[in-house]
């Protein structure tokens, strides 16, 4: 009788020396197995994503970075990710290449859980009634291009207005964005299940202006009332756009999701310990 073959694609970060490296010796390690099949090697944006009808997962190489650019680039084709981790803190790339070949066999065995996470569309629309979208799986922030520059920011949600933020930016992100740009700014770390959306001010002007959470379900909508400098929307960290008076930005549930592959064991919280330092608190002696 024959085995169904495990069929998946690998991704890479970039070109670089270090990640063609890691991708040739991963790729050999996957075609040691008869009972998989490698279906393409190829970088992030070069990839075709029709070519992920046929996959069952997408192990993508770098980090967090390159999984956020990877589920841009799959658009409607969304595919389990599995994540090795080349680069830092590694919240979603969890595995390093090793941890990837020592429990291999749970991968090829499926045994591992799809979770699926928020994913939002960004939409900018013009006064012209021009409008452009992207799809995202972290935050969209506002700020001025110049540094040291305050921003006004109008903030409504479902169509009723919030209030008007002073600051030096804002952030609009999903429960997986929590830990990135909103955590740096004082936003709190999420649950990355929980269907909810997160605005945070970044060094608001206002003390008692302060992380607001939200349903996901509804439609947040950013506009400028005014701007003393030139003002930037930023995507993922990754998308620049000018963001200019008279502009509006929703943000809204997309309509695909993020899905992570998770391995047995994997815990949340055990994450946000080991790589936020939470274990890092002062021990005293008795006799201090």
């Amino acid at each position: 009788m024959d085995t169904k073959k495990l069929r998946l694609i690998l991704l890479k970060r970039d070109d670089s020396e270090r990640i063609e490296r890691a991708a040739c010796e991963l790729a050999e390690f996957l075609h040691s197995h008869p009972d998989v099949e490698l279906l393409t090697v190829v970088v992030i944006e070069e990839l075709d994503p029709t070519t992920l009808d046929g996959s069952e997962v997408a192990v993508v190489l770098g980090g967090d970075g390159a999984i956020i650019r990877a589920c841009r680039q799959f658009g409607q084709h969304q595919t389990p990710i599995i994540g090795i981790n080349l680069g830092r803190l590694g919240f979603l790339a969890d595995l390093t290449p090793d941890q990837f070949r020592t429990r291999f066999e749970e991968i090829r065995a499926g045994n591992f859980d799809v979770v699926e996470h928020l994913m939002f569309q960004c939409t900018m629309t013009r006064p012209n009634g021009e409008s452009e979208s992207w799809l995202g799986v972290n935050e969209v922030a506002v700020s001025a291009e110049a540094t040291l520059q305050m921003v006004e920011v109008a903030l409504s949600i479902d169509g009723a207005p919030v209030t008007t933020y002073s600051c030096d930016g804002l952030i609009v992100g999903t429960p997986v964005g929590s830990t990135a740009h909103s955590l740096s700014a004082g936003g709190p770390a999420v649950r990355q299940d929980l269907p909810v959306v997160v605005v945070t001010p970044i060094c608001p002007h206002t003390l008692s202006n302060r992380a607001l959470v939200d349903d996901a379900n509804r439609r947040y909508q950013l506009e400028l009332p005014s701007a003393r400098t030139e003002v930037v929307l930023v995507i993922d960290g990754q998308i620049r756009v000018p963001f200019r008076v008279g502009d509006r930005v929703d943000f809204e549930k997309a309509d695909v999701t993020f899905k992570l592959a998770r391995l047995p064991g994997h815990n949340y919280y055990s994450v946000l310990e080991q790589k936020l330092g939470w274990s890092g608190q002062p021990r005293y002696s008795a006799d201090d």
